[in-house]
């Protein structure tokens, strides 16, 4: 069946490439938030070890919006690693880092999915994509939210 929302289909595809590229953003610092939830060791312990807890419960629920979104707009949301690999902006470290270096990554990949959000934005704006808008918007300000109370444990 045709998807008549008011939003030609080159334009809905558009959108939903980029949201396609938020979604593996925030999925890769989920899977990174996750990892270092785990594996956080030092003195800061308790305090990071539930932090990034909540950060990472917070990424799940904003990976399922944004899926539902492309969905929404009539294209398939990836969700392979391959597709993340592909899509994503995020580096990955093949080691454990120390947990000052965990913030300054989190601080960074927030930074990231921020700009990433941003530079689909437009392309929302211009079709008159509310509902897209207002998820970039909301996304933007989370990831800057988290990256300053992050970016102020480093002092």
């Amino acid at each position: 069946m045709e998807i008549n929302i008011g939003i030609g289909e080159d334009q809905r595809k558009e959108i939903a490439h980029g949201l396609s590229r938020l979604l593996a953003d925030t999925y890769t610092l989920y899977l990174k938030t996750h990892n270092y939830h785990w594996n956080v060791t030092g003195p800061q312990f308790n305090t990071l070890h539930t932090m990034f807890e909540v950060q990472y419960n917070e990424l799940a629920l904003a990976v399922d919006e944004i899926a539902e979104r492309i969905r929404a707009l009539g294209v398939a949301a990836p969700g392979t690693y391959k597709a993340y690999r592909e899509l994503s902006s995020i580096d990955e470290e093949d080691h454990v880092p120390s947990a000052e270096d965990m913030l300054r990554n989190l601080v960074v990949a927030h930074e990231t999915v921020v700009r990433t959000a941003r530079e689909v934005f437009p392309s929302a704006d211009e079709a008159g994509d509310e509902p897209s808008a207002d998820l970039l918007t909301q996304r933007m300000q989370s990831h800057e939210k988290t990256a300053w109370m992050l970016r102020s444990m480093l002092g």
